[in-house]
C-alpha cells in the first residue's frame, strides 16, 4: 500500500469525486436551459456539431463523462489501497474537461478536428490514469471496468467524424447512450443488491436480495446484444425482439433485489426506479421497429431517465459517504430527484401544450434545471469542504459509499 502522505493543497482536488460531481452539476444546470436558448433561436451556436448533436454530445461525453470520472476516481483507491488521484493531476484533469465543454461550444475558436482532439483527450487521459493506477496496485480483476469506458471514449471519437463527414450524428449517439446503459447494468448490479441486503439486514429482515447467478449473467449478455443491435440497426425487427427480451430480462433482475421492501428508505429507492428505467427503456426502443413508440420515446426514457436519475442517486450517494454525512437523502435531494424523473416524462410530450401553453421540452427543462439547483446548492458545499470530522481531506474512505462498493 502506498505511504499516506499528507495532502495540504484544495480541498475540491482532494479526490476525484469532488471536481467531476461538481462540474457535472453545474454543467447539469446552465447547459440544458442554454440548449433551449438555442433550440428557440435566441441564442447562437457556433460549434462544430449542429444545434441537436452539441446538445446529445455534451450530455453523454460532457455530463455522464464527468460522473464516470469521477465514480471510477472515487473506487480505483478502494480497488488497489493505493492513495487517490489528487492535486494537481486532478486539477489538470478537470481542466481538460473543462477545455472539452469549451471547444465544443465553439468558444475556443478551434476547427472541428482541434475540438475533437480537445474533446478526446479527456476521456484517453482518464483511461490511461485508470488504468496506471490499476496496474501499479495489481488489482487485474477491475480492469474489465476499462472496456466500457474505452468504448465510450471511441463512441466519442465517432462522434466527431461522423458529425464531421456526415453533417449529423446518428450512430454515434446511440452507442454512446448504449455504453453508458451498459455501464448502469455492469456496475448498478453491483452496488444496488449490495446496499440493499445491507440496508435490509440492519432492518431485520430474513430475505434478501437474490446473489449474482445465472439470470444476472444472462441479463448482461443479452443486455449488451440488443444495446449493440440498437446501435446498428435500430429499426429491425430483430433488433426489436432482442430489445424487448433484453427488457423483460432486466425487469425480472430487478426484481430479485428486493427494492420494494426497501421503499422507507428514499436514497436507495432511487437506485431501483432509476434501474427500472433501463428495462422501461430496453422496451420502448424494442417497440419502434414495430410502430409502436417513436425512437425520441426509448432515448429520453434511456438518456434522461435511466442516465439522469441513476447518476444523479449515484453522486449523492457518493458524496455522502465520502464527505462524512450520513447516507439519508432528506427532503431537498429527494425532491431534487423526483424533478428530475418528472422531467424525462415531461420531455416524452415534446413539443405539445403541457401547462398553461408551456410544451413538454419548456417544461422539461425547467424541472432538469430546478433539480440541478437544489443539487448544487446541497451537495455543493460538501464538495468543497473537508470531510466531517476531519480537517484535512486527504484519506481514502472506508464507509459504504456508492463508488466503493463498485
Amino acid at each position: 500500500m502506498a505511504a499516506r502522505t499528507e495532502y495540504t493543497g484544495p480541498v475540491l482536488f482532494s479526490f476525484g469525486f469532488r471536481p467531476f460531481f461538481l462540474g457535472a452539476c453545474l454543467f447539469a444546470l446552465l447547459s440544458i436551459p442554454a440548449w433551449l436558448l438555442i433550440w428557440r433561436g435566441d441564442v447562437e451556436y457556433s460549434g462544430p456539431f449542429l444545434p441537436a448533436d452539441w446538445h446529445i454530445h455534451e450530455m453523454i461525453f460532457g455530463y455522464a463523462a464527468a460522473v464516470v470520472a469521477g465514480f471510477l476516481f472515487t473506487a480505483v483507491p478502494n480497488w488497489t489501497g493505493r492513495m487517490p488521484s489528487r492535486g494537481w493531476p486532478l486539477a489538470l484533469l478537470s481542466g481538460l474537461w473543462l477545455l472539452g465543454r469549451l471547444a465544443a461550444a465553439g468558444w475556443l475558436g478551434l476547427p472541428a478536428l482541434g475540438v475533437m482532439a480537445v474533446d478526446c483527450a479527456f476521456l484517453a487521459a482518464v483511461i490511461a490514469m485508470i488504468a496506471a493506477e490499476i496496474i501499479a496496485g495489481k488489482n487485474w480483476r477491475n480492469l474489465k471496468v476499462l472496456v466500457p469506458v474505452t468504448l465510450l471514449g471511441a463512441a466519442n471519437a465517432c462522434f466527431h467524424i461522423e458529425a464531421y463527414t456526415a453533417g449529423e450524428a446518428d450512430f454515434s449517439r446511440r452507442l454512446g447512450i448504449a455504453v453508458l446503459i451498459f455501464l448502469i447494468m455492469l456496475i448498478g448490479g453491483r452496488i444496488i443488491p449490495s446496499f440493499t441486503r445491507n440496508w435490509l439486514a440492519k432492518a431485520g429482515s430474513e430475505k434478501m436480495p437474490a446473489p449474482f447467478g445465472r439470470i444476472d449473467a444472462a441479463a448482461l449478455v443479452c443486455g449488451a446484444a440488443a444495446l449493440l443491435a440498437w446501435t446498428a440497426a435500430p429499426w429491425s425487427a430483430v433488433t426489436g425482439a432482442l430489445l424487448l427480451a433484453a427488457g423483460l430480462v432486466h425487469a425480472l433482475r430487478l426484481a430479485r433485489w428486493r427494492g420494494i421492501a426497501a421503499w422507507p428508505d428514499p436514497l436507495l429507492l432511487m437506485l431501483h426506479v432509476s434501474y427500472a428505467l433501463v428495462p422501461a427503456g430496453l422496451i420502448a426502443a424494442g417497440g419502434a421497429p414495430f410502430g409502436l413508440l417513436e425512437p425520441a420515446v426509448a432515448a429520453h426514457i434511456l438518456g434522461i431517465g435511466a442516465i439522469g436519475a441513476m447518476t444523479l442517486a449515484v453522486m449523492m450517494r457518493a458524496t455522502m459517504g465520502h464527505s462524512g454525512r450520513p447516507l439519508a437523502a432528506g427532503p431537498v435531494l429527494t425532491l431534487a430527484f423526483m424533478l428530475v424523473l418528472t422531467s424525462a416524462a415531461t420531455r416524452i410530450a415534446d413539443g405539445t401544450d403541457f401547462i398553461a401553453g408551456w410544451d413538454g421540452i419548456t417544461v422539461s427543462v425547467g424541472l432538469w434545471t430546478a433539480g440541478f439547483a437544489l443539487m448544487v446548492l446541497k451537495i455543493g458545499p460538501w464538495l468543497v469542504t473537508p470531510k466531517l470530522g476531519s480537517k484535512k481531506a486527504n484519506r481514502p474512505q472506508s464507509q459504504p459509499s456508492t463508488a466503493g462498493q463498485a
